[in-house]
């Protein structure tokens, strides 16, 4: 193969939980034929505060945007996560879902019958807040027709 052939680009999401799993998700990515876009790796968890979040989320929605492929790492989802999770479904991105390890070889894609049950989320999603977790399960999985956008999900969230 040439250096110069097409390779996927996938955006890596994962909790900020999970930072020091970056290395692990990024090797995973190239290990699949796809070119790993880690928000970790490109911003180091949000620069050091040294720049608004809220202009670090923007940049991430950009990289998904430009993103063939969208993957999930983790089962234990964050409400930035979910948020990046409704952009990439409403970008049409392909979406897959793994567990997370910072060891490679113990990564392994989590399949569509399986995502319901493996699924949790952070606690922070259900302190205060009116949703339950088949609720939020229905937002992450698509299967509520009537879901928020994007942006209502994460007013609710903050």
């Amino acid at each position: 193969m040439s250096l110069n052939h097409n390779l996927p680009v996938v955006f890596t999401a994962q909790s900020k939980a999970y930072f020091y799993c970056r290395d692990a998700v990024c090797a995973y990515v190239f290990s699949k034929g796809a070119v790993p876009v880690n928000p970790f790796r490109v911003f180091e968890y949000f620069l050091g505060d040294r720049v608004d979040r809220d202009l670090v989320r923007q940049g991430n929605n950009n990289l998904i945007r430009i993103a063939d492929q969208f993957w999930v790492f983790g089962t234990t989802l964050a409400d930035g996560v979910i948020a990046e999770i409704l952009l990439a479904r409403e970008l049409q991105k392909p979406t897959r879902y793994f567990t997370i390890d910072n060891r490679v070889e113990s990564i392994r894609e989590i399949f569509e019958n399986d995502l319901a049950k493996e699924l949790r989320f952070e606690t922070e999603l259900y302190a205060g807040r009116k949703f339950t977790r088949e609720e939020l399960l229905d937002k992450v999985l698509g299967r509520d027709p009537n879901q928020p956008t994007q942006l209502s999900l994460l007013d609710v969230a903050k």
